[in-house]
């Protein structure tokens, strides 16, 4: 697996092409060129090129028998929320496509207020168009999918940012597999870069209202990365921190406002950690000369004010998982928890299209070893309550 997943996000470093359009080499699953072509059909059954960028696959397609194979239901946020919706979907569609598989999406209803029936709903949904296996986005998904787990015994499901599950007797269910990654890596990535590189004054906004882990994760190991850099240099840095108006993911007028009142007092780069809340405040950067750091996936294509991205392997997680099935290894994951990070080559910032100035990627070469060998160890046990937070150079304010 580490293989593997080190080959695929080393296409991705290099590439750096937003959304993870990479893919992998394993039997059953495409190779890692990634390559835009020309034909694209939206029909089951028919040739795929070898080699194709992900975002360049329809997002719908007609399966020629009304059956769909491979099924992605959908977190909270639109579907193309250039980050964590966006980077498991084309996943989803890449290994669907270049192995002839039928494939669809199903978002839950009522939005940013589904609740877990409407998320059980279109898990069971996908399984009555005929899935194999179902493929969920997002922690929230966890009490729909143990249900639909314990009642779809035969359909396969993959949790992406979850954990293994069990049913009501506490037996565990064998036909879900959880996918997490150690976002406090990538955090610490993205906050050392910066303060390396001359910022001083630090902004973070989270998704999920502080209740999601990952995103938890991500900011507490952003915060720990900051202060090790700050540390080094010698310097004291501010960072505003908050999960004020991020609870569904979406962009939001209040929360540009927010942002951009930070922007005018001072903050110089903002980690944007929320699906959606993306456009919020790039549009807040824009207006005030500001920079971002973007997540899960490498957003610098959709906003030039975008100084790197703290990624995931969401799209490779999702062929590696997708292959395991249909390669019959699935035994290999189901039922488990597989926590991906520095080691599995699944986290890590693109140094293809980041603009630092003074940070080199030499600098986070070294730096990226470091977590490797164990020498740095990125604290994952986040405080509940980041007000309690304590350290000698970066000065907390959260809002």
């Amino acid at each position: 697996m580490k293989k593997y997943l080190a080959f695929l996000m080393a296409v991705l470093m290099i590439a750096a092409l937003c959304g993870c359009g990479q893919t992998g080499t394993p039997a059953a699953t495409p190779t890692a060129e990634a390559a835009t072509t020309t034909e694209t059909p939206t029909t089951a059954g028919t040739a795929a090129p070898t080699t194709v960028n992900a975002a360049d696959i329809p997002d719908t397609m007609t399966s020629a028998d009304g059956t769909y194979k491979v099924a992605f239901v959908t977190d909270v946020g639109q579907l193309m929320d250039k980050s964590f919706n966006q980077g498991t979907w084309e996943g989803v569609k890449l290994y669907a496509y270049q192995n002839n598989l039928s494939y669809k999406y199903y978002q839950p209803a009522n939005g940013a207020q589904a609740t877990d029936d409407d998320r059980y709903d279109a898990m069971k949904a996908a399984v009555d168009a005929g899935a194999d296996v179902v493929v969920c986005a997002g922690f929230l998904q966890g009490t729909a999918l143990t249900k639909a787990a314990t009642d779809f015994a035969n359909t396969k499901f993959v949790f992406i940012d979850g954990w293994a599950l069990t049913d009501a007797n506490k037996n565990v269910l064998k036909n879900a597999a959880g996918i997490c990654f150690k976002e406090e890596q990538a955090g610490y990535f993205a906050g050392y870069a910066v303060v390396m590189d001359g910022y001083t004054k630090l902004g973070f906004s989270g998704g999920g209202g502080g209740t999601n882990p990952a995103c938890c994760r991500y900011g507490y190991g952003y915060v720990q990365g900051a202060e090790a850099a700050a540390e080094k240099l010698g310097v004291d840095v501010d960072m505003n921190y908050t999960w004020q108006y991020g609870a569904s993911y979406s962009a939001s007028p209040e929360l540009q406002t927010l942002i951009n009142g930070w922007y005018e007092n001072g903050t110089q780069i903002v980690f944007s950690c929320g699906g959606s809340i993306f456009e919020s405040i790039t549009a807040a950067a824009s207006a005030n000369d500001g920079a971002v750091v973007g997540v899960d996936v490498d957003q610098s294509a959709e906003s030039d004010t975008v100084v790197t991205s703290a990624m995931k392997g969401l799209s490779q997680s999702v062929v590696y998982a997708l292959g395991k099935f249909y390669d019959g290894q699935w035994d290999e994951i189901g039922g488990t928890t597989t926590s991906l990070g520095v080691n599995d080559d699944a986290v890590g910032l693109p140094t293809a299209t980041w603009s630092m100035k003074t940070f080199t990627v030499e600098d986070y070469q070294a730096l990226l070893q470091q977590v490797k060998d164990g020498t740095i160890v990125v604290d994952d046990q986040f405080p509940t309550d980041m007000s309690t937070y304590q350290a000698a150079h970066v000065h907390l304010n959260v809002v």
